[in-house]
């Protein structure tokens, strides 16, 4: 019994262990984002062939790139576009899919049955595949990419939206707000929006890994962030031409992607485990 508790103790130590290292990487990168011109050694964009694929030394900490860039400083700065751009995705997305999924769910009839009929179309195409294709008819660059990826998983929260108001619809509280006169937009704001909120951050949380994997894959495809722009994905296919002999081109960005994704992950996990308890208490 006694080895069992310690092995119970032992896997929560080294669960909430992670959950902090991943919170310390994601508020790192959001302070290296915002704090990206003050702290760059060099500009991300000056090109200066004579000083192209130095190594590391007491000037550029981390080399510079085949075009002479520093690259700590495009690191740096791909923080602020690849978070920048995650970011704008998530809050495009929960904007237009909390207004959507709420007044299907809350007001139903054949507005709801509408609104999902829509949301099945957009549904039916995988998001990466819809993804591209949006970013394919609308051109290449930041803006068209973040409004591709809202495109591609608006109808997935609206839908997810929609059955959480359909359960809190007939509570007590919100039941007694009608019965009391209160406007359909006062109940849906006030009395149903916040209490779904934690399930929605939850989602949202986990689903910021996805949207950095996949504006990381569009730059790197030539479809995404455009040059001279630095973007994590774009320097990867910028350093894919040297990686036999400079493989640290690809693996500082690669690097980059995978511990900010992998935090993300770990700390919706954690947000997700800490929602769950709370409902079942």
């Amino acid at each position: 019994m006694r080895a069992i508790s310690m092995t119970f103790f032992q896997r929560f130590e080294i669960r909430y262990s992670l959950v902090a290292i991943s919170l310390i990487v994601i508020v790192f990168n959001i302070l290296l984002a915002i704090f990206a011109p003050v702290i760059v050694p060099h500009d991300p964009n000056d090109v200066s062939l004579e000083r192209k694929l130095m190594p590391s030394n007491s000037d550029y900490l981390l080399g510079t790139d085949h075009l002479g860039r520093c690259v700590m400083s495009r690191l740096i700065y791909g923080a602020r576009v690849s978070l920048g751009a995650a970011f704008a995705v998530m809050s495009v997305t929960l904007s237009v899919s909390a207004v959507v999924g709420a007044v299907a769910g809350y007001i139903g009839g054949r507005l709801d049955a509408i609104i999902m009929r829509i949301c099945d179309i957009f549904l039916a195409f995988p998001n990466l595949i819809l993804a591209l294709a949006l970013v394919g008819v609308m051109g290449p660059g930041l803006p068209n990419v973040v409004l591709a990826l809202a495109l591609s998983q608006w109808a997935w929260y609206a839908r997810m939206i929609r059955g959480m108001v359909l359960s809190l619809k007939e509570r007590n509280y919100v039941l007694a707000a009608k019965v009391a006169g209160t406007r359909q937009a006062t109940i849906i704001v006030k009395h149903i929006l916040p209490n779904i909120f934690p399930q929605i951050a939850v989602l949202a949380t986990l689903d910021v890994g996805w949207v950095i994997l996949n504006i990381a894959g569009m730059s790197f495809l030539g479809l995404g962030i455009q040059p001279p722009t630095p973007e994590w994905g774009a320097m990867i296919n910028d350093g894919r031409q040297f990686l036999r002999g400079y493989p640290s081109l690809m693996a500082y960005p690669g690097f980059m992607i995978l511990s900010v994704v992998m935090s993300f992950n770990l700390l919706g996990d954690a947000l997700r485990d800490m929602v769950d308890s709370k409902g079942k208490q």
